[in-house]
């Protein structure tokens, strides 16, 4: 039995051997039934962080090509043998490959996980059973002078600012971690005190996510040949997770709107100048 571990990280994936690359699509189909066609084959072989689904260029027939990003390199390699020439939803076979060199483009540091990623990772490993998470505390700290202003409020502007601390429990595997997160956001003091209620809902929703993918990413993942997972959490000797008082915790990982939109974009636009193993 092959009892060879793997890895994973609640990170988005930036190695190029986790992605495979399909092409000679036909244009038979529509773009939606093949990205929902190719995300139930391939999920199949494990948890998938993106499927995309792009039409040829303008100089080459017309039809599709796709890509398809695995967490893992080791399913990703069994996806690409087992669907390499198969026609799958069509009358000719599919060239599919996997990308063997990395790109430098994915090189300079992975990113987080969006809160809904992170949770779909857990249920696939995990099982939805397989772990919670509670809220310590959630806090308005936009009073706080340590904190720091990190947006332009301008004249009409007034800023505000929340902490959360959330602990994650996988009790199957005795594991437990905290993770903490800020959202911060201007207020148009002209617009109404239903503004500043509806913003403040908004961030402290915001903070909560972002301390539970911060939690997240301390969670390692190994993954046995035999389809068994085993958990390690990754500790910081210098973190300091008090119950109360806060202020001068959060501010390590300070956010604000703008950098969750540059996130969400990434997401789902991310380069695909890919080099692939082309020999089989």
């Amino acid at each position: 039995m092959d009892l060879e571990a793997e890895v994973i990280e609640f990170r988005v994936p930036t190695e190029n051997n986790k992605t495979i690359f399909i092409w000679d699509i036909q244009a038979s189909f529509s773009q939606k039934y093949i990205y929902e066609y190719l995300w139930s084959v391939y999920s199949a072989f494990g948890a998938l962080y993106l499927v995309k689904v792009c039409p040829n260029a303008s100089v080459a027939a017309p039809g599709f090509y796709a890509l398809v990003k695995f967490y893992s390199t080791a399913q990703a390699s069994k996806a690409q043998r087992a669907t390499n020439k198969q026609r799958l939803f069509q009358e000719v076979p599919l060239k599919v490959r996997l990308s063997t060199k990395q790109n430098p483009t994915f090189l300079s540091g992975s990113q987080s996980l969006s809160h809904a990623k992170c949770q779909d990772l857990a249920n696939h490993y995990l099982g939805y059973n397989g772990w919670s998470t509670h809220i310590i505390t959630v806090k308005d700290i936009s009073k706080c002078a340590d904190v720091g202003w990190s947006l332009d409020t301008g004249s009409q502007g007034e800023l505000l600012k929340y902490g959360c601390i959330v602990q994650l429990t996988l009790p199957q595997h005795g594991v437990t971690c905290r993770g903490v997160g800020v959202a911060e956001e201007v207020v148009d003091q002209e617009k109404g005190p239903e503004e500043k209620l509806w913003k403040r809902g908004k961030l402290m929703k915001w903070a909560k996510d972002k301390a539970v993918v911060a939690a997240f990413e301390k969670v390692l993942l190994i993954v046995l040949g035999n389809g068994k997972v085993a958990v390690e959490c990754r500790t910081d000797r210098e973190e300091i997770l008090p119950d109360e008082n806060v202020e001068g915790v959060i501010q390590v990982n300070d956010i604000s709107w703008s950098d969750v939109e540059a996130v969400a974009a990434e997401e789902e636009d991310l380069p695909w100048n890919f080099t692939m193993d082309l020999s089989h």
